[in-house]
């Protein structure tokens, strides 16, 4: 299946189904991270560290991993005091959000150990490069510095126009070329602010009993996301 096309910013993006209606979109900015999420099981490593900004999408890539794996996701920043058996329970594999946060290290490194006693596999994600993570643990620095590595980049063109798309249809919307081209010319380049962008233009699109428009996504973007033109 192809994304719509949208006037000037013509667009062909292989998609896979993610979790419930959401679909994930495959671009130049992440087809190298979704190439690594395919191959598993078949990884050499006993895991792998997804990097990049924020909105970039690395929640999304950790949801369609595990809608394949059926690996429990914990959240590094909530590790503190924690049983990493309950954390882990039947599962064999690991997701790992926000591993650049502070937490608790020792249960970290238990719950890695315990995922590759079990045989399974690791997705990590960080807005970092590893490398650039300072663990004062020293056999938990060393275990995920050897792990493979993979960034994201910032959403281009393409494919935030092709999200944009997707959001509106969500909302049965079918928006103008015009408008997406206007959008993405300005708003900020992540998933995340895709996806306020439209509930805030459905909203007032409703208030008003007309489809979003230039005009309208003018308004928003200034009242609500404080962007000047």
């Amino acid at each position: 299946m192809t994304a719509r096309s949208s006037g000037q910013l013509a667009f062909s993006l292989a998609y896979r189904p993610a979790l419930g209606a959401d679909d994930f979109l495959v671009a130049p900015s992440n087809r190298d991270a979704v190439t690594w999420i395919d191959r598993w099981p078949d990884w050499q490593a006993p895991g792998l560290v997804i990097h990049g900004p924020p909105g970039c999408g690395k929640s999304h890539l950790l949801a369609v991993w595990r809608a394949t794996s059926g690996a429990a996701l914990i959240d590094a920043a909530d590790l503190s005091g924690r049983d990493p058996a309950s954390l882990l329970g039947g599962a064999t594999d690991l997701a790992v959000e926000r591993l650049d946060a502070a937490c608790d290290e020792t249960v970290l490194f238990h719950l890695y150990n315990m995922v590759v006693e079990r045989g399974g596999r690791l997705l990590l994600a960080a807005r970092q490069a590893p490398a650039r993570l300072r663990f004062q643990l020293p056999d938990l620095a060393s275990r995920i510095g050897a792990l493979p590595t993979v960034s994201v980049s910032e959403p281009d063109d393409a494919l935030l126009a092709a999200v944009l798309v997707k959001l509106f249809a969500d909302q049965q919307i079918e928006p103008a070329p015009k408008l997406i081209d206007y959008l993405v010319a300005r708003m900020e380049r992540s998933f995340d602010a895709a996806r306020r962008l439209v509930l805030a233009l459905d909203r007032r699109a409703l208030e008003r009993r007309r489809p979003p428009s230039v005009r309208m996504a003018r308004e928003v973007l200034a009242l609500d996301f404080g962007y000047e033109e």
